[in-house]
């Protein structure tokens, strides 16, 4: 007669030493005792790059241009953050067909973006694949519509922002020069409607993978305004009742160092749970300005107004394609060439701030300005920072009942839990190396 008795399971250290899949160099330790993960350590172990400090001394007119080395995903992001948080320091608001500009090269930022980590990173995760190359084997309509969705992303920011990656269009006070309303109209013909024909069709086929059955409760935050789905501007919000202006950002969030990571820790004052920003946060925040087409795809296909399954980000992030597609064209429509392109923004003495939505979450910048233009001090606080312990909560709520897998397997599914925040650490394309080590 067989023992049916439950096994223990032994203490045991599983260490993933390259994470694969996501942006830059990271690794996972995930330590086992009686019964639980008790620890789980998201190490991010490339070098720190310094850029808050070889910004001191620099003009703050040059700070669109080095920040958007930052990422070469994501460019245009930390580009508008730059430029809103000088002209804050200068006391200039933008004009309205200026700031409209902004928003449109964001939308092509977020439909690349989103594009490149749906189809390329994340999507193979859940139809049992170890690559996109692999995948496209099988399901080659699918990547080449990712692929078409995000060629129109790249092409509306080349339009705007001057090329590709590393936009050089971008200015304090607005750009150097307005594309025209033919071009505009012309990629809106060409490359966009297409592209949102195939969004709809994207979101029904991202409604139908499999996903865990996995939730977690965390206090969601995001930008917030009562008009607009949030991309260039808004107040810092949370399921949790935070609700602030973006001067306020570091009176209500800190960051911490800690030993297994070159990366700051990030926590909300007077809390100690973590908090999570990007896609799910944006949502749950703001669904109801989310364009109406937006909002009837993801009605079809189930989409609650608040999830918690951070599996499920994916379709959020591909219902937001399909938001920045329609709203780009919405733009287009509306279209007056911001006339000059840049208001005057002069340089004096100040501090600015300012919180832009990345495609990853919420984007903080702040700079201290001399009366010379010159940036005295400087603080970038990037989506991924604040996830991380995010993260590395739902590794340890994830993989503890999952203790019976091999260590392959479990470190296999830890990586999936991980890469649903798209966490920006660039690709790497080789696959783990795994080491298990007793206590």
């Amino acid at each position: 007669m067989s023992d049916a008795r439950e096994v223990p399971i032994p203490p045991r250290r599983v260490s993933v030493q390259a994470l694969a899949r996501v942006e830059g160099e990271g690794a996972l330790r995930l330590h086992v005792e009686h019964g639980a993960v008790t620890t789980a350590e998201l190490n991010i172990y490339e070098p720190p790059r310094f850029f808050e400090a070889f910004l001191r001394g620099r003009g703050a007119h040059e700070l669109p241009d080095l920040t958007a080395r930052i990422c070469g995903i994501c460019p245009v992001a930390y580009q508008m953050s730059a430029v809103a948080a000088v002209e804050d320091a200068y006391g200039v608001t933008v004009s309205e067909p200026v700031r409209l500009l902004r928003r449109l090269l964001y939308c092509g930022e977020w439909i690349e973006s989103h594009a490149l980590h749906v189809h390329l990173l994340h999507a193979p995760d859940f139809l049992g694949y170890s690559g996109m190359a692999d995948m496209a084997r099988d399901h080659a309509a699918v990547v080449e519509r990712g692929l078409r969705i995000k060629k129109a992303g790249n092409a509306l920011m080349a339009t705007v922002g001057g090329r590709e990656v590393h936009p050089i269009n971008v200015r304090v006070g607005g750009f150097y020069r307005a594309p025209s309303v033919a071009d505009l109209r012309a990629l809106a013909t060409d490359a966009l409607e297409p592209a949102r024909e195939e969004a709809i069709e994207m979101v029904r086929w991202a409604a139908t993978l499999p996903y865990p059955d996995f939730t977690h409760d965390h206090e969601l935050v995001a930008l917030w305004t009562p008009d607009e789905y949030p991309l260039e501007r808004g107040r810092l919000r949370s399921t949790g009742g935070l609700d602030v202006a973006p001067a306020a950002f570091e009176d209500a969030i800190s960051e911490e160092q800690v030993p297994h990571s070159t990366a700051l820790h990030a926590r909300l004052h007077a809390r100690e749970d973590p908090y999570l920003t990007g896609p799910l946060a944006r949502w749950a925040l703001n669904r109801e300005t989310i364009s109406p087409l937006a909002r009837e795809v993801a009605d079809e296909v189930g989409l609650e107004p608040v999830c918690r399954n951070p599996f499920r980000a994916i379709l959020v992030r591909c219902v937001e394609i399909l938001f920045a597609l329609d709203e780009a064209l919405r733009l287009i429509a509306d279209y007056e060439p911001p006339d000059p392109p840049a208001d005057d923004a002069r340089p004096r003495e100040g501090v600015g701030h300012a919180i832009t939505e990345a495609p990853r979450g919420a984007l903080y910048q702040r700079y201290e300005i001399d009366a010379g233009g010159i940036v005295r001090s400087a603080r970038i606080v990037p989506p991924t920072s604040q996830n991380q312990r995010a993260i590395e909560a739902d590794v340890r709520a994830f993989a503890t009942p999952r203790l019976q897998l091999a260590d392959e397997d479990l470190a296999l599914e830890c990586e999936r839990a991980i890469r649903n925040h798209d966490p920006c650490i660039s690709c790497a394309t080789h696959f783990l190396d795994l080491t298990v080590t007793g206590r």
